[in-house]
């Protein structure tokens, strides 16, 4: 039994039990399940569970988002729900669209080797510094031997996505290693073929002219160095479990051992080597000399969009379609330069977490923060994330603008990435050159490092204030109770759920969470004691914040701003402090329905990530005397 059985047991009967999970796999943080039904999962149970950081949904995935130690999770959900730790393609989805499919098909063939991957970047990264801090020659046996350790997962690269991608399509996993194996054949490489001269160039003159060296049934054959590559297995493999298929309904099962895989071989890779390789290969021309260009156009635009939106991607699971054009240009140029704007993020997200340690209130949110930092610095945030910073909103937005700014140094500064998979402070080293060990772009790595933490760090530290309410026990007996903070209504009326309401913003809660009334009075009073934060110039809605630090809206009416103030009066203004039960502002309940509009009032807390839970009245109406809400701490 695992040390992590309770809490798998837990995941496997609240994701709809081993019977609702078509696939599982795992990355550095993250449990990754492909359910059948995603809506027989019990997403807030999970959220809420002791172990479980939170859940997501994306690219075809439901994801459980664990921290450091998913390996083992991962080893006993296995265990408990009999799954073989291969994905079945029975059953998928096909609707889910494609890029979210192509999105899930990368993910899967990337995240079981992930830790290996980052691994063998590590190796070399560390081996090319001890070449530039002068320890040996990059002539040397123990530099051979340590690039060569290092360099084979990349080199092979084909062999083994090979065999995760037969894992994802369904085919024989020995089968798709020796389509990958074929792709790393050395006399089929360019390399071996172009020592040659060309018997003819196809597409001449143009950014994907092909010379052509051999041919292969009469066809032209474009030939590739398809070591380090992904794309083309990927497709290779995916045909070939096409025809797998194929074949075993045709082939007698008595000899289906050895025809099956024959007839495979000798379809499919023909005509990888002759179709999709090639298409492949001139879409990557294409793609290389777009990021060039759009480098060339404005390294500083490139560094700013990639530097701010990489959290957002990695969140949504869409960083993985980058991932594989990275590897792309270090296989057919050497270095790469569609990752570097985003280097910088992973330590603008760890500084502004650090920071959030010197202005939290709550000491079991502050606990989370060192081991955050720690995970940070090697570059695995999600703890930080989804732990932290996103729930707070403003640190994650000025970790964004800190990748941003970091982006833009690494781009505007040439930086070009010589080896992939170190993360975190392990991936300054993937800047050597590991030719001519020119460490100019390290030393870029960790001036945006420096750019990324200062920012991060000052913006979270200054303009961030931490608004959870914490109530000092003091010498008050503590009974285990829920700490919590209720405010009356400030309108009375009746009550309805927020979802009802007209504006989409505020029924899908992206505001806040809070509840809808449907006023009887035209008065609005203060549910508590407080401060007005803002109020708008056409009286139609007001901002407060209680004394305790809750943040509160009160939108009267749908559209009603298009009155420009006809039919309110405000009887405070912006600054002032209000007492509980104080008259804000009167409104002219007939006179704004007779002009067309609903008098419908949203009441949001808009800081409510900063609770544990928005409890809303279960009554069906309610007076200024009577509580409307209840904030969780």
């Amino acid at each position: 039994m695992g040390k992590y059985h309770d809490l798998a047991e837990k995941i496997v009967k609240n994701v709809g039990g081993k019977e609702n999970i078509n696939s599982l796999t795992h990355c550095i943080t993250r449990l990754r399940f492909k359910l059948k039904d995603e809506s027989k999962a019990n997403d807030d149970v999970l959220k809420n569970m002791d172990g479980v950081v939170t859940v997501m949904k994306s690219g075809g995935q439901y994801q459980v988002v664990i921290g450091n130690h998913v390996p083992q999770v991962y080893d006993d959900v296995v265990e408990i729900a009999g799954l073989s730790g291969q994905a079945s393609t029975s059953q998928e989805d096909e609707s889910q669209g494609m890029m979210n499919r192509l999105i899930d098909i990368i993910s899967g063939c990337f995240q079981p080797f992930l830790g290996v991957l980052s691994a063998g970047g590590m190796i070399k990264g560390v081996n090319a510094l001890l070449v530039f801090l002068k320890v040996y020659q990059n002539t040397s046996g123990t530099y051979l031997m340590l690039n060569g350790i290092g360099d084979t997962i990349f080199f092979f690269m084909p062999i083994i996505v090979g065999f995760t991608a037969s894992k994802k399509f369904g085919l024989n996993q020995f089968l798709g290693m020796a389509i990958g194996g074929a792709l790393c054949y050395p006399a089929l490489q360019l390399n071996a073929l172009s020592v040659n001269e060309p018997i003819s160039t196809l597409f001449a003159g143009t950014m994907v002219e092909s010379p052509v060296y051999t041919t292969v049934f009469g066809l032209p054959f474009i030939a590739n160095n398809y070591t380090s590559s992904v794309i083309p297995v990927i497709l290779i493999v995916w045909f070939a479990s096409k025809l797998q298929k194929i074949a075993k309904k045709i082939i007698p099962e008595l000899i289906q051992t050895f025809f099956v895989p024959f007839f495979v071989l000798l379809i499919a890779l023909p005509v990888g080597f002759l179709l999709v390789g090639p298409v492949v290969t001139v879409l990557t021309n294409v793609l290389s000399t777009g990021f060039v260009n759009l480098n060339e156009f404005s390294p500083l635009l490139m560094g700013l969009i990639v530097g701010f939106f990489w959290q957002v991607l990695v969140i949504f699971g869409l960083h993985w379609s980058l991932i594989p054009l990275a590897m792309m240009q270090l296989g057919t140029l050497g270095y790469s330069t569609a990752l570097v704007g985003m280097f910088g993020a992973s330590f603008a997200q760890t500084a502004a977490v650090g920071a959030m340690y010197f202005k939290l209130k709550n000491e079991k949110e502050k606990a989370l923060v060192i081991p955050a930092v720690i995970s940070g610095i090697c570059g695995v945030t999600e703890p930080a994330i989804y732990g932290l910073s996103l729930p707070k909103r403003k640190p994650f937005i000025f970790s964004m603008i800190g990748g941003a700014a970091s982006g833009a140094v690494m781009t505007v500064l040439g930086a070009k990435s010589y080896v992939m998979g170190g993360l975190g402070i392990f991936g300054v080293v993937n800047y050597i050159n590991t030719g001519t060990g020119d460490a100019s772009a390290m030393w870029t790595a960790f001036m945006a490092i420096g750019v990324a933490v200062v920012i991060g760090f000052t913006l979270t530290f200054f303009f961030w204030k931490d608004e959870a309410v914490v109530e000092e026990l003091a010498d008050v007996k503590n009974d285990g109770g829920a700490k919590h903070e209720a405010i009356n209504s400030p309108i009375t009326g009746a009550v309805l759920p927020l979802s009802q309401t007209q504006d989409q913003a505020f029924a899908k809660g992206i505001l806040g969470k809070g509840i809808l009334i449907e006023p009887y009075e035209g008065i609005v009073t203060s549910p508590f004691e407080g401060t007005v934060m803002s109020l708008f110039p056409t009286k139609h809605a007001i901002g407060l914040i209680s004394d305790e630090g809750m943040e509160l809206l009160i939108h009267i009416g749908m559209d009603t701003v298009q009155l420009e103030g006809k039919y309110y009066e405000a009887k405070v203004k912006q600054g002032d402090k209000v007492q509980k039960g104080q008259v804000l502002i009167t409104f002219d309940i007939e006179g704004i329905k007779n002009q067309g509009y609903s008098v419908e009032t949203p009441v949001i807390i808009t800081n409510s990530a900063d609770y544990l839970d928005i409890v809303e009245s279960q009554e069906k109406e309610v007076t200024i005397n009577d509580t409307l809400l209840t904030a969780l701490v």
